[in-house]
């Protein structure tokens, strides 16, 4: 069977074969729903791949590398969850050799998916270098020769080829001002075309970032930086905190490191990503790429043109005769036009003095100085920028042997100062002269040969010496006898002593004195004396230097809480590059020795960084900083407090047999680093969750006796060890039964010997009875009054039957109870004292002032006062009201407490009662002195005159309208109530009218007004006392007048007619009324008023025109409304004298409009529910107008009263209001006239609502 051309999956790089023609309905070929992500490990981790494989039938999935099968279970473990889609691959304990492509495929009856990722081991320590160890070692001299040979041989690297999908990705994140410069290097020369794609991928991109990224901003390409650090970041803001970050070179996964030991690595503080590579070779170069899972993010580009050249073959001393040629050489990384030559630290220029040459391919570097002198030596150099390589020039002034070195001495010497300077190639720029292979030391065997000169002129000559920055150095030589002036020289320099030197000689020994050796003063230092010169090199170890604050904040301790996080961080100084080894307790310590200490190294600093510490993490901790120039340690300890451990067991609990039962443990192991300062004892009732707290012991004591437990119940002990740092574990005994023994009695009542604001003393007598013979003290409790909650006063029972409580709040009134406690526990507490207030004795309070009765009711007696007099600070608190009764003796309290306030109303009193009131003020002190009114107050209300309360809408006289309901409120003024009469014309009220009196209203009520309700109404408030007091309006009750008589017109005056009418009925009313006349002419159709007001029953109008018709209309009216209008029964016209004229029309011929009738919209079919309104409506059209019949199911439905239609200038409506089932069927509108008949069908259906 031929297999199917390969599907395409959802996801990118998932491949999907069918093995079928056709897939049944519910079947499916084998597909991803997620596929594994490649993994940059570590050595010695474990890697796990993690696949979501769907398919129906469900597919089987099996795993494999390129380098086969993966059959070693314990290093390869395959699962998969039962139920679930996910298959795990996990690799255990991964090495170098793992480092492969993965491949997953999964397989079903109907088709085959497979997907690959990468797995990247990372290999750390020696084991980066174990294939370079097993290569033989050769010649030195050989190496560089053939390595040299290969280099100027070399073939240009062959050309890249780039992925386009790389140049794309890198345009989109691109400023716009470098769309040219890329599209120009990578041969793009459709730029509209290159927009609109761009415009297309982002979009595409936006969507894929939306599902890891919140916004992606600030992104920075790559720069290299004057060290030679290429670095680019960018800020993101992931959705989800675990989202992996890659970086990708040219399309190949890269892996980074997070400090400055690697050569990629990424340095993250807060939402800023900046990655960085280091050591910059011109294999760096290409395009990098970071992606956030499998979301493309950001893409940059590092040119090889901003990688800076690197020395690999560093220039090498040169020795040459005078007048001689003198040629120095190197080999740069990569092409350098910027190179340039200096001597002495000035640039030089070509010329016939020094010519300058370069290789074809731009690496190797010549320079040749011809016509060699003296003046020429000293030292030359080849500059890039960045990096950079020194040699000298020595010029020998003959060809003694013993004065120079042979020609292959001086390649020997070339070569190793060659080799040694290739620690240029890391950057250092230090120059090739200065290797710690060529060190000769002072006392440690001889000189070169060169240094020590002929025998005859220098017994003793220079040695190489190497001191510490900040030393003091002496160069020393000897010579066998007087040659004349002594000079010395540094690099080919004369000195003097204004470089910072002391020149010395005693007879013939010359010396050199250096006080404080700078880094500066490094070189080769010669003595020359007459044609003789002796030479030696002083070596300056600049180490890192920590300054002296830091130092001696190390030595005191640090101490820190456990949990916390540590950072140390210890500043340096230093010239060289520095490597930093932190130990703890002589072991080292770093990310893969101890799981979360982190160690960074800065170019000034080193830090040690311990995310949360805890008591292992204490010790002694030192940092080793070594650099070329030497090595310096610092030492610091850690102390980390925590909670001290649990006591160690096992707690012994021991029954005293009444006395409360006796505990025993031991110190814990660890305290915690603090002291231990007590132990605290809890304890736990049997069926109880909480614990109580029993007591404590002191730190020396490990036994606590409990003497407050109950007989014949269980408890459960725990004792827990409490340094400054808290309450450590608790070590926790078994369950013990207590065994139950007589209880002591209750003691007495106490009695208060003394009070005052500072405490309460009081005293009590022993309890009696069974179990009260061994009391071995008493518990106090208190509380204040009012309150059911008993605080205890002490904890340990006191011996005394005498205490004084201290623990009081100042004007809080307290009582106390005493509890007797015996071997056996405490008894039952005894009765309570009597209250007592927590204050310093006052004087009571003076009497109250102007004591008065400012309010009476039948009920009630209101009084009021002002507050007594101030003297020494006995300020009233409260006042009691007291009332006695005429007829007794004893004074009553009208209220419980005290009243706060100076006005108080005594309520609840018996009417016409008569009583004494006095009111007394008190406070701490006691009760002052009562004060109290002279004569008896009767409990009555105050009398208060009737009178009514008039304002502006009272008025004298109201009109009302027949049949209206009428509501007339008077409100007044009287205690106590009057007697409120009614009258009407003088005499008493109807019972028809109803009258309601209430709280200071009387009011009228007639429901239905009559003309018989007018009248002159009076309200009369009569008191107790016989005073009265009335009030009187009037009221008229009337209807709208009747319409005037017949209108008569006659023209009394040419151009005028005049109106007169017969008089309303009611015009001989009480009520006046008056008339309005509206005219109307042929002129103008509406009425018009032309008189307003009219008293009488004419009214002329003026300024009649002939040929008008005048219509007259006259309404009375009144106060309530107007009647019926009254209208003449002919018009008023007056002739016109007209010539006669003769007017000719002109003959036409009235069109034809007749037309058979026609729908313009017809019926439509309608569907409805049960209840609802139909409303079945069509337009129709025809000449004459048509006549429309309804008909449903071919019967007509004129004169059904179930339905009714309507016919509106054509427009014909069928309306049922309420629909039924009955109602469907199909509907007919016929339109018949003269010339013939339409007709428009539809239906109607009516659907039964569901219960």
């Amino acid at each position: 069977m031929a297999e199917k051309p390969l599907k395409k999956s959802a996801l990118h790089g998932v491949k999907i074969l069918q093995l079928v023609e056709e897939i049944p309905e519910g079947c499916s070929t084998p597909d991803f729903q997620q596929k594994p992500v490649a993994l940059a490990l570590q050595e010695g981790k474990n890697a796990i791949f993690r696949a979501l494989v769907c398919g129906e039938p469900k597919p089987k999935v099996h795993w494999q590398s390129t380098k086969g099968n993966l059959s070693n279970s314990s290093k390869y473990q395959i699962s998969s969850f039962p139920g679930s889609k996910e298959h795990v691959l996990q690799i255990n304990k991964l090495t170098g050799e793992d480092s492969d492509l993965y491949r997953c495929t999964a397989v079903n009856v109907y088709g085959e998916a497979t997907c690959s990722t990468r797995l990247l081991v990372i290999e750390v320590g020696f084991r980066k270098n174990r294939k370079r160890h097993k290569e033989p070692q050769e010649d030195l001299r050989k190496e560089l020769k053939d390595y040299r040979y290969l280099l100027k041989k070399r073939a240009p690297p062959p050309k890249k080829k780039v992925d386009m999908e790389q140049v794309w990705q890198l345009l989109m994140t691109a400023d716009r001002k470098d769309y040219e410069r890329i599209c120009l290097k990578y041969g793009i020369v459709d730029y509209r075309g290159m927009l609109r794609k761009l415009k297309e991928m982002q979009k595409e991109r936006e969507d894929k970032m939306a599902q890891y990224l919140n916004a992606v901003s600030n992104l920075r390409h790559i720069r290299v930086s004057k060290e030679g650090v290429a670095t680019f970041d960018l800020e993101l803001d992931l959705k989800y905190a675990g989202s992996k970050i890659y970086l990708y070179k040219d399309g190949e996964m890269v892996p980074y490191g997070f400090d400055n030991q690697t050569k990629h690595c990424l340095r993250r503080l807060g939402k800023r990503y900046q990655f960085q590579i280091r050591d910059l070779q011109p294999e760096d170069a290409g395009i990098y790429q970071v992606k956030v899972e499998d979301a493309e993010i950001f893409s940059t580009e590092l040119d090889a043109s901003a990688i800076p050249a690197r020395v690999l073959v560093p220039l090498a001393e040169v020795h040459c005769e005078e007048q001689s040629d003198a040629i120095f050489e190197c080999v740069l990384s990569n092409p350098c036009p910027n190179a340039t030559w200096n001597f002495r630290h000035r640039p030089l220029q070509p010329s016939n003095k020094y010519e300058v040459f370069v290789s074809p391919d731009g690496l190797t570097h010549r320079l040749v100085v011809r016509g060699i002198r003296f003046s020429d030596m000293g030292p030359y150099s080849l500059g890039t920028g960045f990096h950079g390589s020194t040699a000298w020039l020595v010029v020998e002034a003959g060809k003694d042997k013993s004065v120079l070195t042979t020609s292959a001495d001086r390649q020997l010497q070339a070569r190793r100062g060659g080799l040694e300077g290739r620690s240029d190639i890391y950057g250092q720029g230090r120059d090739a002269s200065q290797s710690p292979r060529s060190k000769y030391k002072p006392g440690t065997g001889g000189f070169p040969r060169e240094t020590q000169g002929p025998r005859g002129h220098f017994s003793q000559g220079l040695a190489d010496m190497e001191v510490q920055q900040g030393e003091a150095a002496v160069f020393s030589c000897t010579l066998t006898r007087d040659l004349g002036p002594v000079a010395w020289f540094k690099d080919g320099v004369k000195l003097s002593a204004r470089d910072g030197v002391v020149f010395e000689e005693d007879g013939l020994v010359h010396r050199l004195l250096f006080d404080h050796v700078r880094g500066t003063q490094a070189g080769r230092y010669t003595c020359v004396a007459g044609n003789q010169r002796s030479e030696a090199t002083l070596s300056v170890h600049d180490r890192p230097v920590i300054a002296p604050d830091v130092a001696e904040k190390l030595r005191k301790p640090l101490v820190v809480k456990a949990g916390k996080p540590v950072t140390v961080k210890i500043p340096f100084k230093s010239h060289l590059p520095v490597q930093a080894v932190w130990r703890k307790d002589g072991v080292e310590v770093g990310s893969s020795s101890r799981h979360g200490a982190q160690v960074a190294l800065g170019d000034d600093f080193t830090r040690l960084c311990l995310p949360s510490t805890g008591r292992k993490d204490g010790g002694r901790y030192s940092v080793t900083l070594k650099s070329e120039g030497g090595s310096v340690q610092a030492e610091l300890t850690l102390q980390v407090t925590d909670k001290p451990q649990a006591p160690q067991g096992p707690l012994e609990v021991q029954n005293r047999q009444g006395a409360g039962v006796c505990l025993r443990w031991r110190p814990p192991k660890d305290d915690g680093g603090q002291a231990v300062e007590h132990y605290v004892v809890e304890r736990q009732q049997a069926g109880r969750s909480a614990w109580l707290r029993a007591g404590q012991a002191p730190a020396d004591s490990t036994t606590f006796t409990d003497a407050d437990v109950e007989q014949g119940k269980k408890y459960t002990f725990r004792v827990r060890a409490v340094t400054s740092e808290g309450a450590g574990e608790a070590l926790e005994s078994t369950e013990v039964l207590v065994a139950p023994e007589a209880l002591p009695g209750p003691p007495s009542s106490p009695t208060i010997q003394s009070a005052s604001s500072q405490g309460i003393t009081l005293t009590w007598t022993a309890p009696r009875g069974p179990g009260s013979a061994h009391i071995l003290g008493y518990l106090i409790e208190k509380r204040k009054k009012g309150s059911n909650t008993w605080t205890a006063v002490n904890v340990q029972p006191v011996p005394e039957r005498r205490w004084t409580v201290v623990d009081v709040r100042q004007g809080c009134q307290y009582e106390f109870r005493v509890t007797a406690v015996s071997p056996s526990g405490p008894g039952e507490p005894g009765p309570p004292s009597d209250a007592v207030f927590a204050r310093d004795p006052m004087r009571p309070p003076g009497p109250v002032r102007d004591l008065q009765v400012i309010d009476t009711s039948h009920t009630s007696i209101t009084l009021s006062w002002a507050r007594p007099d101030v003297q020494d600070g006995d300020t009233a608190q409260g006042y009691v009201v007291e009332l006695r009764a005429s007829d007794s003796l004893q004074w009553s309290p009208c209220h419980e407490g005290t009243v706060p306030v100076t006005t108080f109303t005594a309520k609840g009193l018996r009417p016409q009662e008569s009583y004494f009131v006095r009111v007394t003020a008190v406070n701490d002190g006691g009760r002052g002195q009562p004060t109290a009114l002279d004569t008896l107050v009767q409990v009555m209300p105050v009398a208060v005159r009737p009178k009514f309360l008039m304002d502006s809408s009272t008025r004298d006289s109201l009109m009302v309208r027949v049949g209206d309901t009428i509501r007339v409120p008077v409100y007044f003024e009287a205690v106590p109530m009057p007697e409120v009469t009614w009258l009407k014309d003088g005499l008493p009220l109807l019972r028809s009218n109803v009258t309601s009196t209430k709280d200071g209203l009387t009011q009228l009520l007639i429901p239905v007004a009559s003309l018989s309700d007018s009248g002159l109404y009076t309200v009369v408030l009569r008191s107790l006392q016989g005073g009265e007091v009335a009030y009187r309006f009037s009221l008229r009750v009337a209807a709208c007048p009747k319409s005037p008589g017949p209108i008569r017109l006659q023209e009394n005056v040419p151009g005028t007619v005049t109106a007169e009418w017969e008089p309303s009925p009611d015009e001989a009313g009480d009520i006046p009324l008056y008339y309005e006349v509206l005219t109307r002419s042929s002129a103008h159709g509406p009425w018009r008023q032309a008189a307003d007001r009219v008293h009488t029953n004419h009214f002329t109008l003026l300024g009649v025109l002939p040929g008008h018709e005048y219509h007259f209309r006259v309404v009375a009216k009144n106060e309530l409304g107007a009647s019926l209008p009254s209208d003449t029964s002919q018009p008023w016209c007056i002739s016109r004298q007209r010539d006669k004229f003769t007017v000719k029309a002109p003959s036409y011929r009235e069109p034809n409009l007749s037309q058979k009738p026609r729908f313009l919209v017809g019926l439509r079919p309608h569907l409805l529910p049960q209840g609802c309104e139909c409303c079945m409506s069509c337009a129709v059209q025809g000449w004459p107008r048509p006549h429309v019949t309804w008909f449903k199911d071919e019967q007509s439905l004129a004169g059904n009263p179930a339905v009714y239609s309507t016919d509106l200038l054509g427009v014909c409506s069928l309306i049922i209001p309420s629909v039924s089932p009955k109602d469907s069927g199909l509907y007919k509108a016929v339109a018949e006239n003269a010339l013939g008949q339409a007709v428009s069908m539809a239906s109607l259906i009516v659907t039964e609502s569901s219960s």
